[in-house]
């Protein structure tokens, strides 16, 4: 088995061959964050602490955190977990990988060393590489370099010099971050004109609405001055007119008051007239009618007297 060991402090990195079987048998059963201690790889690396990351089967399948077993799985998954990176949104795909759990299947182990022994271990601890690239944000950069504020930041940006290539006359320029959310005197002037400019925005508009409003309130008292001079002008034309044929109206009044007192007079001796018209005209018919049911009476008993001797003579027969 292959052990890729890796040094954070230094930035180095090596790869131990172990084949001793006993030495494999206390690495078999550990799982992905645990720690080995050095002695078990061998007197060298006493002191030393390493943390299993992760490793690889013979096929090449990796190790997963989460599957809690030594073989091979296939699980499905989507964006977002390890092992699987999705080429559309919203893609699943079932993948094999190899649980999290050390056991023979597995070709490569790899470590990182969690705790520094006493001793230099060559190729892993005895040099320091540079930093090939460095942090950008300024407060990353104090962080890393131990500055305060008052330090100037750009002074301790990681550079990079590339190297200068075949056929290359002149020398490359070197390659350095661009520090984000620097703090200079420019960016305190410019942000303190931000300010202001948003203050002066805040003071215009907020005159703009009370003139605005002053504008409307004027407008609406206009517009009720004007509807109550609308309506009293109005009102007072209304009665003008009602005065100015208030004269005229009684006197109408009194005519049609005379007019209709002699039509009832008319009305009444007309009337008068009639019902004396209509009694002697009553009185002369009734004289009529007495002549002449006078006159008719006997024939009426004439005609009737035979029926009764019909009757007479015919009772016999029965």
């Amino acid at each position: 088995m292959k052990l890729n060991v890796a040094c954070p402090f230094t930035g180095m990195q090596k790869v131990i061959v172990v084949e001793d079987a006993k030495t494999l048998s206390q690495i078999y059963e550990k799982r992905i964050a645990q720690e080995i201690a050095g002695e078990v790889l061998g007197e060298q690396y006493a002191g030393y602490v390493f943390r299993i990351t992760g490793g690889n089967d013979k096929q090449g399948f990796p190790m997963k955190q989460g599957v809690l077993t030594q073989s091979r799985v296939r699980l499905l998954m989507k964006g977002g977990t390890t092992c699987y990176h999705p080429k559309r949104n919203g893609e699943r795909k079932r993948k094999s990988v190899r649980g999290c759990i050390v056991g023979p299947d597995i070709a490569v182990l790899n470590m990182i060393i969690a705790k520094k022994g006493a001793g230099e271990l060559e190729g892993l601890t005895d040099k320091v590489l540079p930093r090939r690239l460095g942090p950008k944000r300024a407060t990353k950069i104090r962080a890393l370099f131990l500055l305060d504020k008052k330090d100037d930041v750009r002074k301790y940006v990681i550079t990079r010099q590339p190297e200068k290539k075949e056929g290359q006359e002149k020398q490359p320029r070197a390659k350095r971050p661009k520090i984000q959310r620097l703090v200079t005197p420019k960016r305190v002037a410019r942000k303190r004109h931000e300010l202001q400019h948003k203050r002066q925005r805040v003071a215009k508009a907020k005159a703009d609405a009370a003139e605005y409003h002053a504008l409307l309130k004027r407008r609406l008292a206009e517009q009720r001055a004007k509807r109550h001079t609308h309506l009293s002008q109005k009102r007072q034309e209304r009665l003008s007119a009602v005065k100015e044929s208030g004269g005229d109206g009684a006197a109408a009044a009194s005519a049609k008051k005379a007019d209709g007192g002699a039509k009832k007079k008319a009305a009444a001796a007309d009337a008068k007239k009639d019902d004396k018209k209509g009694s002697s005209g009553a009185a002369a018919a009734a004289a009529a009618a007495a002549t002449d049911s006078g006159a008719k009476a006997p024939k009426k008993e004439s005609k009737k007297a035979p029926k009764k001797a019909k009757d007479s003579k015919k009772a016999p027969k029965k």
